[in-house]
């Protein structure tokens, strides 16, 4: 009868250079973005004796995904013992952005040593058949723009836009990707073009407001705003690029211009949302310097 527990059993010892003791995070200094296709050990909770110990990969379904194998102790000295789980299949977990914590990578000799294949044989099966289809970059791009890695992300998103720049979805990661890392003047190019071969969305209109905003080009920024928001069926949307322009007349210390704006934004935000407290900050804000 299959056990329903995890049985962990002794696998071996080894020395290895975290800068101090097993609590010290700075040992833990890769994003897990970084850490693709590497076996990681990961920062244990500060109840636990343990540190979870596995394999990343990204799922170009899914998005990045731990493959937990079992855990790793670690005491002052650097030195560690590696448990391993029975073979009763896998848990996989999902890593979420911006809540995920940095790993340590597993030395590829340390791997060997452990007896453990580099690259597992069950990895195939989430690698794409062709890395260089304009889809495949273009996912890629996505799943980086996803956790914030956009610099990474361009690394895909520019291949795939010298493909077909209209490939879908595309042109918008592109841009976000851009607009993220603060290349305004590459993004706003991207989207002229999408907006001339697509004047249906809205999201071309949100990132091309933005840009525009942060280049100071308030009067474009506005008129784009305006199509984006008369276009678009989503509240939360048009409360964001509401926002973005009552952020820019805030900056202008034009009071007319940000009453008018923050207006629309409470029209479209839910009451007691972010977007609605940010308006809340900039009207007491402003008040105050009075």
């Amino acid at each position: 009868m299959k056990k329903n527990i995890l049985l962990l059993f002794l696998f071996s010892t080894i020395q290895i250079c975290f800068s101090q003791s097993s609590n010290d995070k700075s040992a833990f200094n890769v994003k897990y973005y970084d850490a693709k296709d590497k076996w990681v050990i990961f920062p244990k909770k500060a109840t636990d004796s343990i540190h979870p110990f596995g394999f990343i990969y990204l799922d170009l379904q899914a998005g990045f995904t731990f493959n937990y194998e079992g855990s790793v102790q670690i005491d002052n000295n650097g030195k560690f013992k590696l448990y391993n789980k029975s073979n009763e299949g896998f848990t996989k977990v999902r890593l979420e952005p911006y809540k995920t914590a940095s790993v340590f990578i597993i030395p590829d000799k340390i791997v060997e040593n452990f007896e453990l294949q580099i690259k597992p044989e069950w990895l195939t099966i989430y690698q794409p058949s062709n890395p260089e289809s304009i889809q495949t970059l273009k996912d890629y791009g996505y799943h980086y723009n996803h956790v914030g890695a956009c610099e990474k992300a361009l690394t895909f998103l520019e291949k795939a836009y010298k493909i077909n720049p209209h490939f879908d979805g595309l042109e918008f990661e592109l841009a976000y990707a851009y607009n993220h890392l603060g290349q305004y003047e590459k993004a706003i190019p991207v989207l002229d073009k999408a907006i001339s071969n697509n004047p249906k969305n809205y999201y071309f209109f949100r990132e091309l407001g933005f840009a525009y905003v942060k280049q100071n080009k308030i009067s474009l920024a506005e008129k784009t705003y305006q199509k984006g928001i008369k276009m678009s069926d989503n509240d939360f949307e048009k409360s964001e690029m509401a926002l973005n322009m009552a952020q820019g007349y805030f900056k202008l210390k034009d009071r007319k211009k940000f009453d008018e704006w923050a207006k629309i934004t409470r029209q479209y935000a839910k009451p007691n949302s972010q977007y609605a407290q940010y308006i809340d900050m900039f009207e007491k804000e402003w008040d105050s310097s009075r």
